[in-house]
């Protein structure tokens, strides 16, 4: 499974990074004292999820990306057992990671479930973000007030469950096929390669396992209501650009449109893609050219 020419093109080497006394890894790109904006994936994701879009924003813009692998995701550390992996607590990799690269204010770059990451750091900490750059995802997943007793019952019960044992595949191109056709959302095999090579690790049988938490597929304890997502939103002062797919997540269903009313300062774009459309070869160059021309208008930069 090839890069494409023109993404090799590019010329920018992704550089490793270890941050927050070793718990977080991240993927970097661009010159090290350039301005950062911090790119945050999706639910199962990790950083490779910009692989395609990071070294061409960091060269159109002269800025540094720095990705991140969430805790539980890629190659950062899985909490402790009898944690959980509430939303917000991911709030604190991102402080974390802002303050081990000595960054007051950050511009959010974030996709799906970094999406809803980052605009809950934006709602609570306004000062700290410049700007949000939304890749087909906008506010928390949410549950109504009179389900909250069926969600904590389930959460409850999922918890106490044994782990089951990271799935293993006899190769890399069967994890891959594998990721292809359990996905939440549609992708192809060029598409989920990134994300599949950077959350597995080779075992001693020459097997491929995966990295990731299995912890991070049971149900959430707890979600916060739609109110409460709406107010959360609406407390969003820094810009928003949101650039959806076609194929994506949000469109033209009632909760997504209530959710784009609910922001303040808020540019949609609708593009040719689906919900990876940000590492689907075929479309990331036209999402580039949206976050290239929206930040020469909206200069707010570091």
């Amino acid at each position: 499974m090839n890069e494409p020419t023109n993404v090799k093109a590019i010329g920018i080497a992704a550089q490793p990074l270890s941050l927050a006394q070793g718990r977080l890894a991240a993927l970097s790109w661009g010159r090290a004292n350039a301005p950062t904006w911090l790119a945050l994936h999706g639910w199962l994701d990790n950083a490779a999820s910009f692989t395609r879009l990071a070294p061409r924003l960091a060269t159109a813009l002269d800025i540094r990306i720095v990705a991140l692998d969430f805790r539980g995701h890629g190659h950062s550390a899985h909490i402790p057992a009898g944690s959980d992996y509430a939303l917000w607590d991911y709030g604190h990799d991102v402080l974390d990671a802002m303050e081990a690269l000595g960054i007051d204010q950050a511009v959010l770059l974030a996709h799906s479930m970094g999406a809803a990451v980052a605009c809950l750091i934006a709602a609570a900490l306004p000062e700290r973000v410049i700007q949000l750059l939304l890749l087909d995802g906008l506010g928390a997943l949410n549950t109504p007030a009179d389900e909250s007793a069926s969600q904590l019952r389930k959460g409850l019960i999922a918890y106490r469950r044994p782990l089951s044992s990271p799935p293993r595949y006899p190769d890399m191109e069967s994890a891959v096929a594998a990721r292809v056709a359990g996905g939440v959302t549609p992708l192809d095999s060029m598409t989920a390669t990134p994300l599949v090579e950077r959350n597995t690790q080779a075992t001693a049988d020459g097997r491929v396992q995966m990295r990731t938490d299995s912890r991070l597929l049971k149900p959430s304890l707890v979600r916060f209501t739609p109110q409460q997502v709406l107010a959360l939103l609406a407390e969003v002062k820094a810009p928003v650009l949101l650039i959806e797919g076609e194929r994506g997540i949000l469109g033209e269903r009632d909760w997504a449109s209530r959710a784009r009313q609910a922001v303040p300062h808020l540019q949609r774009h609708v593009l040719e893609g689906g919900h990876h459309l940000h590492l689907e070869p075929q479309a990331v160059e036209r999402v580039t050219d949206v976050i290239v021309e929206h930040w020469h208008q909206v200069p707010a930069g570091p």
